[in-house]
């Protein structure tokens, strides 16, 4: 039986990351006798670093968390790392059993490499999942797997997909919408490249509309997006950098020479 409906009044969720300063046996299990003894159930729990391990827990009231805080001071064999609401970043490091790569400067900015990408889909998929409206930009070279991690992401969180400009298939620059395609559960999927290079107004006239159309937006290539449209960086929410490998280089020379139309991701679904 879920816990959540052994306790339904635990409804106060809070991640839990402790380093096991003396990794003894048992000492999971009296970790989590102590929690339960307090009221505190555990929701999901994995290793996230070598020596720390992470919790997802729930109570009925922050004060246990408090106390159970309080009491592991005088435990030797744990050092409290963290105690807050989940992030997104939180809950892939509990499911996944490691942190997602953060700009240590740069917070907004994340980074991924090729073989990561179902960490990535997860990612965007609780981003997409949020009732929120966030602008998000994904840099990478052709054929890495950004466009398919952003349909993939959609399909995880059961929301539809709209391409604004593309080059799926075939090159997309959308100059209107239907009626039916205005929804706020919508993710809207951008090329920047394409929109930056092409001189039709009445598609950039409909991009610059959607920028201010409360829904989750997704621009490929923000950077170049961001030279042409007049938008800038402080206007994401999130950046993130997906690579072949981490020392790879993410450069624009392709697109700058206009070199934009060839389909960069004819391999959609290689990734899957």
């Amino acid at each position: 039986m879920d816990t959540d409906d052994m306790h339904p009044e635990r409804n106060i969720e809070q991640y839990l990351e402790y380093e096991n300063v003396i990794n003894r046996p048992g000492l999971l299990g009296d970790i989590s006798s102590l929690l339960g003894n307090l009221g505190i159930s555990i929701n999901t729990i994995n290793g996230v670093e070598k020596t720390r391990r992470g919790l997802i827990v729930r109570t009925d009231n922050i004060d246990k968390l408090r106390r159970f805080v309080y009491i592991s001071q005088y435990v030797e064999d744990i050092n409290i790392i963290k105690v807050r609401k989940p992030e997104v970043r939180d809950r892939l490091a509990v499911r996944h059993g490691r942190f997602i790569k953060r700009d240590e400067e740069d917070k907004k900015i994340f980074r991924f490499t090729r073989d990561e990408i179902g960490i990535l889909v997860d990612f965007l998929g609780e981003l997409f999942m949020e009732k929120k409206h966030r602008l998000i930009g994904i840099r990478g070279m052709p054929r890495v797997g950004k466009t398919e991690s952003i349909v993939a992401a959609s399909v995880t969180a059961k929301k539809k997909w709209l391409f604004l400009s593309s080059t799926l298939i075939k090159q997309t620059q959308r100059t209107s919408l239907l009626k039916g395609e205005y929804d706020d559960s919508n993710v809207y999927i951008i090329d920047g490249a394409v929109t930056a290079n092409t001189t039709n107004r009445d598609h950039k006239n409909l991009i610059r509309e959607m920028m201010s159309y409360p829904a989750v937006k997704v621009v490929e290539h923000p950077d170049l997006f961001i030279e042409d449209m007049k938008y800038n960086m402080d206007d994401f929410d999130f950046i993130i950098e997906l690579r072949e490998h981490e020392d790879q280089k993410i450069t624009y020379e392709k697109h700058k020479k206009k070199h934009w139309f060839e389909n960069e991701d004819m391999d959609f679904f290689s990734g899957f």
